[in-house]
């Protein structure tokens, strides 16, 4: 169907442009990354379902959450990797660049979601300690988990068809080193302007509508850590929430400048540096930054470091 619709039958990849060296030593660090990226969140899906101390809903949805940053970077490093060691300009085929803009803004989306969810499982954490069972139970976060799956990938079809949908009869190349959004809007002869006005509504909806919950619950937390009379006591709640808290600063700053504006084609640069901070550098961030202000994390891994260590020398 697209075909109908589409001049391109398949698009290039600038990528990262300056000598086959530099993009050698970008291809080299940015393997590492993705290998460290894969690793860490791989643990931390490995420890929360095989340890009976992480059986609760803060680590379910950490579990889900290393999901969909795997989910994310996959969506996007091996293209960009692949890209970075051939000599001339990538090429990616029409289906190729729609599956991969689909996944990458539909995990978007159920991730951001899924931040939200986490925050109010903070607040009811600090703020409800005594019914927290009660509310947050294993039918509750699944059924929470299932809806903003769902949620994200139906939310993204209308965009990605809109898309796809536009002749692209000014050229085929796109500046960037995955299928950019913003950069398939500027290839196209048609008139956008309407198009991108519908996308930066829909970006507002995601992004707003999981920031609100996010920020009401931590503007509860806040009030009721400040009300705790021991420090020892403060230090304690704010732990449990300072890592997603961190996360959701990180995520929500690079996608605000990255989706919430009303011209989409705006600066291959500009959109290629922030393309980065969410593909990559979020993604690899995320296991350290559960796992380094986490005690029961750091917990658990300390002692299945202490059983492999047991293991090998027996």
């Amino acid at each position: 169907m697209l075909g109908n619709y589409s001049s391109a039958t398949e698009f290039s990849l600038l990528g990262f442009p300056g000598s086959q060296q530099l993009r050698h030593t970008l291809f080299a660090t940015f393997l590492l990354l993705y290998s460290v990226t894969l690793m860490g969140n791989s643990v931390i899906i490995l420890i929360v379902c095989v340890d009976k101390r992480l059986k609760s809903p803060m680590y379910f949805f950490l579990g889900h959450l290393s999901v969909m940053e795997m989910m994310t970077t996959t969506t996007i490093m091996p293209v960009m990797l692949w890209g970075l060691l051939l000599p001339g300009v990538q090429t990616i085929s029409l289906a190729g660049c729609v599956a991969q803009l689909f996944l990458y803004l539909s995990v978007g989306t159920a991730e951001f979601s899924l931040l939200a969810v986490m925050a109010v499982d903070r607040y009811v954490a600090v703020c409800n300690p005594l019914r927290y069972n009660i509310i947050m139970n294993s039918c509750t976060c699944t059924s929470l988990v299932v809806v903003l799956w769902v949620f994200g990938f139906l939310f993204e079809i209308w965009p990605v068809y809109a898309t796809f949908q536009l002749t692209y009869c000014k050229s085929n190349v796109v500046n960037n080193f995955f299928c950019d959004r913003g950069q398939l809007l500027k290839l196209s002869c048609d008139n956008t302007l309407f198009t991108e006005f519908i996308l930066f509504l829909m970006a507002v909806f995601v992004l707003v509508g999981s920031l609100i919950p996010t920020i009401t619950s931590y503007t509860y937390i806040i009030a009721t850590i400040l009300r705790i009379p021991s420090a020892s006591g403060r230090r304690k709640a704010f732990s449990t929430c300072a890592s997603h808290f961190t996360c959701v600063v990180i995520g929500y700053g690079s996608c605000f400048f990255l989706y919430v504006k009303p011209k989409q084609t705006q600066a291959a640069d500009y959109n290629r540096i922030v393309s980065l901070m969410v593909s990559v550098v979020t993604p690899f961030l995320n296991p350290f930054i559960f796992t380094l202000r986490n005690d029961k994390v750091l917990e658990v891994l300390r002692d299945g470091l202490k059983r492999s260590c047991h293991l090998l020398r027996n």
